[in-house]
């Protein structure tokens, strides 16, 4: 659809979806936010698609934050509503059994910080900055940023970068923790889509069971944690892919593996 809020392009196996509202640094307004969740559920079912990278248009910003203009008539009954929208559709991307990259090709502050973090992997231009702004507007973060900037980066970094609200740059964020790589803004795109591709073909399943394990193993203690990473790692004993990716190994040479 022309109206949409996203752009959608496969790239062979890998899927990259464009938040394409760079006229407001495109910024997560409701309509985003559901646009968003149905695209990454249509990429979870999708079996052509093996990985996902998530990036913003224009040459400004990621996602710049929520929408502020939509947001400032909020009763507090609509805030919480739309703040448990923005979860739920963030913690399917979290939960997504495929791996998803966020390209930061700008500013990540408010809900664009929390929209990065939700992904796997993060993937920042050397020129990005990315915040918890929201104590200059009155506001605490509300798409879980208290919650997943404390399991990246620790309690002394999210009071800090929560309770002061200025935002840092990509090397401060890369040595905190919260993204993963720092390359230089005109090597941003071939470079997060090498990593894409070079996860689209590893094994699907395997992949699957490694973010189901992290993601539990997150919130669990260490004795439950280990006992459902045994359970999967039975599990992945009954597919065709460890059996082809073990037999590549002894027969030195690369595995092809089909998602089975």
């Amino acid at each position: 659809m022309t109206d949409s809020p996203l752009l959608i392009e496969d790239r062979g196996a890998v899927r990259v979806i464009t938040v394409n509202r760079p006229d407001k640094l495109n910024a997560l307004n409701a309509a985003t936010l559901d646009a968003l969740a149905a695209a990454f559920a249509d990429a979870g079912a999708d079996p052509s698609v093996r990985a996902v990278v998530l990036t913003g248009s224009g040459p400004k910003a990621f996602v710049a934050g929520a929408d502020i203009a939509e947001m400032n008539g909020l009763t507090p009954v609509q805030g919480r509503d739309f703040s448990q929208r923005g979860q739920r559709m963030m913690r399917r991307v979290e939960k997504l059994p495929k791996p998803v990259i966020a390209m930061i090709n700008g500013f990540a502050l408010g809900g664009g910080l929390e929209l990065a973090m939700c992904c796997h992997l993060r993937v920042a231009a050397d020129t990005a900055k990315v915040g918890q702004p929201e104590i200059n507007l009155g506001l605490i973060p509300g798409f879980g940023g208290t919650q997943r900037l404390l399991r990246l980066a620790g309690r002394a970094a999210t009071l800090e970068l929560c309770l002061v609200g200025a935002p840092i740059d990509a090397a401060r964020a890369h040595a905190l923790g919260i993204v993963n790589r720092v390359v230089p803004a005109a090597e941003l795109e071939t470079e997060t889509l090498k990593l894409a591709e070079q996860l689209a073909a590893a094994a699907p399943l395997a992949l699957r069971g490694m973010i189901d394990c992290i993601n539990v193993g997150g919130e669990v203690g260490l004795e439950e944690g280990l006992e459902y990473e045994s359970a999967q790692f039975g599990l992945v004993f009954s597919t065709a892919d460890m059996r082809e990716g073990t037999a590549a190994f002894l027969e030195r040479r690369k595995p092809a593996f089909s998602g089975e």
